[in-house]
């Protein structure tokens, strides 16, 4: 068998296609012995010539921001943003010239002003402006053991969290303690950044994210691969490195965000209806395959954070967003010469463990 075969959804769950995801969402039953390679009537398109590339300035799609769903914390930093631009432009003035002389590419599309590589964290995916490595001064936070993406967070409640720790430590009840602490540890772990080790191997696909293997289901077709393809669900608790990295090297054809409801990732329902954004990308290197990744809100998350711009290319492995707490991300690739080695229920580390490779 080319992948393990868990028992599939029922066909009612997969009635109501998303606008974005427009497949047909009956998912077959699988042949407990299957050939060794998925019907090759896909191979044709798996080697077809690449998807022209969007032009450079080309807008994210729908998306109003790297993380769409706004929520209070981007509302907060949103606000301390433009006091700190404030602040910059009238007693730093030759910074701001300096930083603007670097700059790389255009800031047209972004809602806000961009002075420096920290406004770009909420309007990347709108504009091209971008700073070399050698010229942002805080390309150190991206080396801190925390996802970027929660700094904000981190700071709201990190810090008041500690205060209350450590004055409830030197009080006449230190076991009081505790009741701060316990959160605070869980905000820290929640938002970690563990380095991962990439494979270097060109026929694989790594994990999109951390989590646990829940679903492998066939899709008689699929619109934007052009024909049968493999669905891989994972799961991720509360308790799961949050980040999303990409499946492969591949260039970011096309993005949409759509609303919708928090139901729990458990569910499969929530594959349908919940809060989700759809990334189609297209391998760099022959035969060009296509890959989608979803990522999909949960119970508790309810913050997706995509920071891609259509046109560019990632590397296998690199980090490009996160979900905030427990939720659901989905790989979907073709189903020609696929094979699935990660089993059912096993644990996946996002960037670090193969989840697939092709044979052909």
């Amino acid at each position: 068998s080319p992948f393990p075969l868990p028992e599939n959804r029922p066909a009612a769950a997969f009635s109501k296609p998303s606008p974005t995801d427009t497949i047909a969402r009956q998912a077959q039953p699988i042949p407990p012995s299957p050939p060794p390679h998925w019907p090759s009537h896909t191979a044709q398109m798996s080697h077809a010539p690449p998807h022209p590339a969007p032009p450079a300035a080309t807008p994210a799609s729908n998306l109003p921001s790297v993380q769409p769903g706004g929520g209070l914390c981007y509302s907060l930093e949103l606000a301390w943003g433009r006091l700190r631009r404030a602040y910059l432009k009238r007693f730093r003035p030759a910074y701001v010239r300096r930083m603007a002389d670097r700059r790389l590419g255009a800031t047209s599309g972004a809602f806000h002003e961009v002075l420096d590589p920290r406004d770009l964290k909420y309007v990347r995916n709108l504009c091209t402006a971008h700073w070399s490595p050698q010229h942002d001064p805080f390309r150190w936070r991206n080396h801190l053991g925390f996802a970027r993406w929660g700094l904000a967070e981190l700071q709201l409640m990190g810090w008041p969290l500690l205060a209350a720790t450590v004055a409830l430590a030197f009080t006449p009840w230190p076991y009081l303690a505790i009741l701060p602490g316990i959160p605070l540890l869980l905000v820290l772990w929640f938002f970690r950044d563990p380095p991962r080790q990439i494979p270097a191997d060109p026929h694989i696909l790594v994990s999109p994210a951390d989590g646990k293997l829940v679903e492998i289901t066939r899709l008689d077709h699929h619109d934007f691969i052009g024909g049968p393809a493999v669905r891989i669900g994972i799961f991720l608790s509360i308790f799961n490195v949050h980040i999303n990295r990409a499946p492969s090297q591949a260039r970011v054809v096309k993005l949409h965000y759509s609303p919708g409801k928090f139901l729990n990732a458990l569910d499969p329902e929530s594959a349908i209806v919940n809060e989700n954004l759809w990334i189609g990308l297209e391998e760099t290197a022959p035969p060009h395959r296509r890959c989608v990744v979803r990522q999909i809100s949960g119970l508790i998350a309810r913050r997706i954070i995509c920071e891609l711009r259509p046109g560019e290319t990632v590397d296998r492995g690199h980090k490009f967003g996160m979900i905030k707490l427990g939720s659901r991300t989905e790989l979907i690739v073709p189903a020609d010469g696929l094979e699935v080695v990660a089993k059912p229920g096993q644990s996946l580390r996002a960037g670090s463990d193969i989840i697939a490779r092709y044979t052909s």
